[in-house]
């Protein structure tokens, strides 16, 4: 698996910490981000401010976030964003993680398919329902 192609979503993040991704789910989320973690920066805002952290989750997601690669927005990814808001009605987060991942050529790590399937250009692994 080359893990510097991968995006990861909020949702895999959040699922990964309540332990509730199925086994092989888990072993390639793991192995993503033991090597080469990519988020985005709206994850990262996400992640950490997510409302329902306990004290140990947030530590947790602080120490993942650590060994991030935090993909920040860029005039490209700006303007990807404006398109699929405009042309695809895309709420704004996903529309900044979609971008983010067809700016960047990475294939986005989703348990939310729905949000991002019908999205040219972005390829989407599912560690819920279809792991390679």
């Amino acid at each position: 698996m080359n893990q510097s192609r991968y995006l990861i979503d909020t949702n895999i993040l959040i699922d990964y910490l309540a332990d509730s991704l199925p086994s092989p789910g888990i072993e390639i989320v793991e192995d993503i981000i033991g090597q080469s973690l990519h988020i985005s920066a709206i994850t990262q805002i996400e992640f950490l401010g997510w409302h329902n952290h306990t004290q140990q989750s947030k530590a947790a997601a602080e120490d993942i976030i650590k060994h991030a690669s935090i993909i920040h927005l860029t005039p490209e990814v700006i303007n990807d964003t404006i398109i699929l808001k405009q042309q695809m009605r895309v709420k704004t987060p996903d529309a900044i993680i979609a971008s983010t991942s067809r700016i960047h050529q990475m294939t986005l790590i989703t348990g939310n398919e729905k949000h991002f399937q019908k999205i040219p250009g972005v390829s989407i692994l599912n560690p819920w329902t279809n792991i390679p």
